[in-house]
């Protein structure tokens, strides 16, 4: 048997964007580094960003902390098992992309904004907002991940400025309910996969991010695949001291198919563990994402405006077993 086929290119076909200048507060180099990530969107969906405003010290602790749960035994990581509020532990066989043959083959720990049970926005009827939960085993996890959870919300927000921004739109359009974001971190562990399992396999099986941004930071083990506009899945290497950037499918919405967003899988073929850690960028629950914002010259939406969380959570409900 084998793994799923996929075309290995070289590093320098992949876009690899400077956005120091997205916080230099000149907005002429603001507006040319924008304009330059709206062609990556555009194009190809996908592109890395390095000087992104996430601390390399940020990103180790967050990094050894994961290894250090991931090796926690199964019945201590259970004891954080996800929760309705989607925070929380998800072992190998609770996730499976939509059209999915198989589940996909990882575990990881996911976590969002820290409010208390008692914070008056937690409630049933916006389920991402809510108590996180932390191994009692690892009294120092939170403060070793959380950083890195909110570096990336900001660089988020730098994103969306800059997306707004290389739309010729206010650099505000997709930043007007940001305080208590829906946005989600994980940290993600693949173990070896087995060619012996055949090319149906995949760490993380095709599919595209359901919300608006993913910030993503990949180990150097690699495995992370993407599918180009003529369909052909090509190598995502591993790039030091970059995230890769996917656009999801509520921004693809949001920009009416300005930006794109592209598929992508892992295939973890290297027979080593595999670690990486997202940022899943989302405004706050009630942000209504209407494409008439970006509509110009008598251009029309392509969707009707949308309730962001209501957006993501229908399609949680068909990807994680644990919502059925």
């Amino acid at each position: 048997m084998a793994y799923a086929e996929s075309k290995t290119i070289e590093i320098d076909k992949i876009p690899v964007i400077d956005v120091s200048q997205l916080r230099s507060g000149n907005p002429e180099t603001a507006l040319a580094v924008a304009l330059e990530i709206r062609q990556a969107a555009e194009d190809v969906g996908f592109f890395y960003i390095s000087n992104h405003g996430i601390a390399e010290a940020v990103i180790k602790q967050a990094y050894s902390a994961s290894k250090g749960f991931f090796n926690l035994p199964k019945k201590l990581k259970d004891s954080v098992k996800i929760n309705a509020n989607h925070h929380g532990y998800l072992s190998v066989g609770e996730a499976k992309m939509e059209q999915a043959e198989r589940v996909d083959l990882k575990e990881s720990f996911v976590w969002g904004l820290d409010l208390p049970d008692d914070h008056p926005s937690v409630t049933k009827e916006n389920p991402f907002l809510g108590r996180n939960q932390w191994p009692d085993e690892m009294p120092e996890f939170k403060q070793a991940v959380y950083p890195f959870f909110e570096a990336g919300l900001q660089c988020g927000r730098d994103m969306m400025r800059a997306f707004a921004l290389g739309m010729e739109l206010a650099e505000d359009s997709f930043l007007k309910a940001t305080d208590e974001p829906i946005a989600r971190s994980s940290i993600i562990h693949y173990p070896p996969q087995s060619a012996d399992l055949g090319v149906e396999q995949f760490g993380v099986a095709p599919h595209t991010d359901y919300g608006c941004l993913t910030l993503l930071w990949q180990d150097q083990v690699g495995g992370l695949e993407v599918q180009t506009r003529e369909g052909e899945w090509v190598t995502a290497h591993p790039i030091e001291n970059t995230l890769v950037v996917n656009v999801g499918d509520l921004l693809m919405r949001w920009t009416n198919e300005g930006f794109k967003s592209t598929p992508h899988r892992v295939v973890n073929s290297k027979g080593q563990e595999r670690y990486s850690m997202v940022i899943a960028w989302d405004p706050n629950f009630d942000t209504v994402v209407d494409p008439s914002v970006v509509c110009q010259n008598g251009a029309q939406p392509l969707y009707s405006p949308v309730n962001c969380g209501d957006y993501v959570l229908s399609r949680f409900d068909s990807s994680f077993s644990y919502r059925q």
